[in-house]
């Protein structure tokens, strides 16, 4: 019952609540990134795989410029990651936007977070199971590591969020979550900016 139908309510109830509230605060998060991104945009969209793997796009603040080197490439993650840009992502700011996702049903508040359509090829049966409940914001991986842990691990987290899913382990990783954005651990992987991709085997 909680995972089929209250859990979706309680989602768009709470993720509308927060719109109303926070609104002011995402447009002047907003104004900020503009200024930084140097032009880049405010806003970073991006197809992933939702519940059963069906693509949608997710919704972030940009918190990087697009600055290229002599030859187009994009510079390396850290040079283009602003210090506005690290203050949003280090506070989880970043992920605010994904509101709106939730609101569309794309998304939940709590679940495992939704990666890159190019990783589905590359899961074992069991990491695909991550797919059988809608991503979320946060999730039982994000308190539990959060960039700091290993594919691996993560996806480990979140089969057996799957399996463990409920009312009260949701209530718990929202309280994880505020205390992980306060003690702004796990923010990226050891010598990165962020996160290194997936190839399979990490």
């Amino acid at each position: 019952m909680y995972k089929n139908h209250i859990k979706r309510w309680i989602d768009f109830t709470l993720a509308l609540a927060a719109l109303l509230l926070i609104g002011w605060f995402l447009v002047l998060v907003s104004i900020l990134l503009y200024v930084a991104n140097k032009g880049a945009g405010v806003f970073f969209t991006q197809e992933r795989p939702g519940l059963g793997a069906k693509p949608f796009h997710v919704i972030k603040f940009k918190t990087m410029t697009d600055e290229r080197d002599a030859d187009g490439t994009l510079l390396p993650d850290a040079q283009r990651l602003t210090r506005i840009g690290r203050i949003v992502r280090s506070l989880s700011i970043d992920e605010l936007p994904q509101i709106i996702n939730v609101l569309r049903g794309d998304m939940a508040l709590i679940g495992p977070r939704p990666l890159l359509m190019s990783y589905l090829p590359l899961y074992s049966k069991e990491q695909m199971r991550r797919h059988e409940v809608r991503p979320g914001i946060t999730g039982w991986a994000q308190v539990n590591g959060r960039n700091a842990i290993t594919h691996t691990q993560k996806f480990k987290y979140d089969v057996w969020y799957v399996d463990h899913l409920s009312f009260a382990l949701d209530f718990k990783i929202f309280f994880l979550t505020i205390k992980k954005v306060f003690v702004r651990e796990g923010i990226s992987a050891e010598g990165e900016a962020t996160m290194p991709k997936f190839d399979g085997t990490n």
